[in-house]
């Protein structure tokens, strides 16, 4: 079972630059990528998000890289062209005017579009990748602890909700001899004269079949070993396992509304409870 939440953190530190990326993760229908990358690295965001999705299949995934530049080389190109026309431009105006001034180179190179300027950023890819790929596993492992942990309080829960089931369980008889007693007791007080054993038959039948809880608890007891198995075997369960939550949680109601014993009603309570606390839980699962 695998956590959608997680936190991972990983730096680098060269000599012309460092490298840093932070990921958060966040419980989600479906899997939402978000990169946050300097402007320049922005092309690399579609290799994130390869990367993020070979290991997330559902949540929220937020990806900062950051990048702090110390001594990176430079790129400096001149646009004569575009030098060569300012100065005309500014000779022409100065004879217009009747001003006897030259431009300076230092006014020139101030120009826009003069001079351009570029930083040598051919291998940031290259150092990135790899502490990407890293900071990617520690997610993974530490989503995946989270995952344990929660599959280890979903299964108490269904324990709860196992042990509850036995109590209902354990008094089918009871509500049946409870039904009987009850049809025997209303005949006595109706009835003069010997009281009618078929009719006794007919109305407990009846009876059996309006408030007997057999089915609901086979179905149940079906649902809760399909849900095992499939925590045990699908390391995502999270979408089969809330249909089941669905199944569970219908068979529990109906249990509920044909009970007439105390003792049941409040089975019913307790595994109620630990179904919603199951839900909760799963909200964070893939």
């Amino acid at each position: 079972m695998i956590s959608m939440t997680g936190f991972a953190w990983r730096e680098w530190t060269g000599d012309d630059f460092s490298f840093s990326v932070e990921i958060k993760g966040y419980n989600s229908r479906f899997l939402d990528i978000y990169v946050n990358t300097p402007p320049f690295l922005s092309h690399f965001e579609p290799k994130i998000r390869e990367l993020v999705s070979g290991i997330c299949g559902r949540g929220k995934v937020e990806v900062f890289i950051r990048i702090r530049e110390i001594n990176t080389p430079l790129i400096v190109s001149v646009n004569s062209n575009a030098a060569n026309a300012y100065r005309n431009a500014i000779n022409n105006l100065a004879a217009d005017l009747g001003i006897d001034e030259t431009v300076s180179l230092s006014v020139l190179i101030g120009m826009d579009g003069v001079l351009n300027i570029e930083k040598k950023r051919d291998d940031y890819w290259n150092t990135a990748e790899p502490v990407i790929i890293d900071t990617l596993n520690i997610f993974r492992e530490e989503r995946l602890r989270e995952g344990k942990h929660t599959a280890e309080d979903i299964l108490n829960f269904i324990g709860k909700i196992e042990s509850a089931l036995q109590t209902i369980t354990g008094y089918v008889s009871v509500l049946e001899n409870t039904i009987k007693e009850n049809i025997k007791t209303r005949f006595r007080e109706l009835s003069i004269g010997e009281i009618d054993e078929n009719r006794i038959l007919a109305e407990t039948a009846f009876l059996l079949m309006k408030h007997t809880v057999s089915e609901e608890i086979s179905r149940l007891s079906s649902h809760i070993g399909e849900f095992r198995a499939e925590m045990k075997k699908n390391d995502r369960p999270g979408k089969k396992l809330d249909f089941l939550c669905q199944e569970i949680n219908r068979e529990i109601n109906t249990i509920g509304s044909k009970s007439t014993i105390l003792e049941v009603s409040r089975a019913v309570v307790e595994m109620k409870e630990s179904l919603e606390n199951i839900k909760e839980q799963l909200r964070n699962i893939e």
